[in-house]
């Protein structure tokens, strides 16, 4: 471990250096680049400093106790070693933590879509109800949330909707949403007041670049028709939504939340791009739990990851067993909790990998 932290702390060093060069600085795109491999690096050469200063300590408290006749130096270097140990193990388990290799995808922006499953309008309005959430969730990280698309329940939420979120680390944050999530309640349709179960699809792309998505747009219809929904008289007049077909894939893609066509078009390439990015990503993270099933899901949307039962007011996931009873805060986006406890068990899946 210590030769690995001696070869970041190095590379820490280059790139202090690099990022200041004139050439660098004058290539926008060169230095958002080292600026993220600074601040990525940064977080695990401070641990390592500390943790470096804090073994040399010990070992000087060490060797005082080894030589000193003292009896005052004695027990000073005794309360030394006392203190320093437990930190020294602190810093152990933060660097093994660290050192586990980050998804490289973790730094990107998301497209989430949110689509309603089995339970008729009740699965629309549920489908409402966790928008609202991740809107919540993500005003409360100060990010950036905007609707691209929607179509509107006949009784309430949504059929289908679909946002782009954009901020520091959204993919890191949101990734383990993935999936199917259950709701059990009784519905304001119905009569008798007895629970029912409905469901909602949760799906979280990562944003893809041009560089990650090679698109032939001799492959791509594209058709406009007009918008839906609010926007005014200028948004339901002109034919500004636009609706793209990827003919090999057969993927088709609309967006009507822009007040322009060329605005709309824009954002439907970025959705088809992270749309068939998630499908090679697909293809690569099947590949690799063929060889092992992660405990925290594949990501996929038909997996079964969430139950949010009302007349408890419990909310449960299933991949790691964990239930937390405040409901009511966590349909008003507080999720935080879920996703610590999930990147807590990924990361030990990660670190039991390594030793393996």
């Amino acid at each position: 471990m210590i030769e690995k932290l001696e070869e970041i702390k190095h590379r820490f060093e280059e790139v202090s250096q690099l990022i200041v060069q004139p050439d660098a600085m004058a290539d926008m795109k060169k230095y958002s680049q080292l600026n993220k491999e600074y601040k990525d690096l940064e977080k695990i050469v401070k641990v390592y400093d500390e943790y470096a200063n804090a073994t040399s300590n010990l070992k000087n408290a060490k060797q005082v106790l080894g030589e000193e006749k003292d009896p005052e130096f004695r027990e000073m270097a005794k309360a030394e070693i006392d203190e320093l140990e437990p930190q020294i193990e602190k810093f152990e388990e933060e660097l093994k933590v660290l050192l586990i290799p980050k998804d490289p995808n973790d730094s990107k922006n998301v497209i989430l879509e949110i689509r309603a499953g089995t339970g008729g309008d009740e699965a629309s309005i549920f489908a409402g109800d966790l928008f609202r959430m991740y809107k919540a969730f993500a005003d409360s990280q100060k990010w950036s949330f905007s609707v691209l698309n929607f179509n509107e329940g006949t009784a309430g939420g949504y059929k289908e909707i679909v946002a782009s979120v954009e901020g520091e680390d959204v993919y890191a944050k949101l990734k383990f949403e993935s999936g199917a999530h259950r709701v059990q309640r009784v519905p304001t349709t119905e009569s008798q007041g007895r629970v029912h179960t409905s469901a909602a699809t949760v799906a979280v792309l990562p944003e893809a670049e041009e560089v990650d998505v090679e698109l032939n747009m001799g492959d791509i219809r594209k058709d406009t028709f007009r918008a839906s929904g609010a926007g005014g008289q200028h948004i339901n007049k002109t034919e500004s939504a636009v609706r793209l077909t990827h003919a090999p894939s057969g993927l088709v893609v609309e967006c009507q939340d822009g007040r322009s066509q060329h605005a709309n078009y824009d954002k439907a390439l970025k959705v088809l791009r992270s749309r068939l990015y998630e499908m090679e990503l697909k293809k690569h993270n099947d590949a690799i739990s063929s060889q092992r099933k992660s405990m925290v899901g594949s990501g996929d949307r038909s997996d079964k990851i969430r139950t949010y039962n009302y007349p408890q007011g419990r909310v449960t996931d299933h991949r790691i067993g964990f239930s937390v009873f405040n409901l009511p805060n966590v349909m008003n986006g507080d999720i935080g909790e879920f996703i610590e406890q999930l990147r807590i068990a990924e990361n030990a899946e990660l670190m039991k990998e390594g030793e393996e």
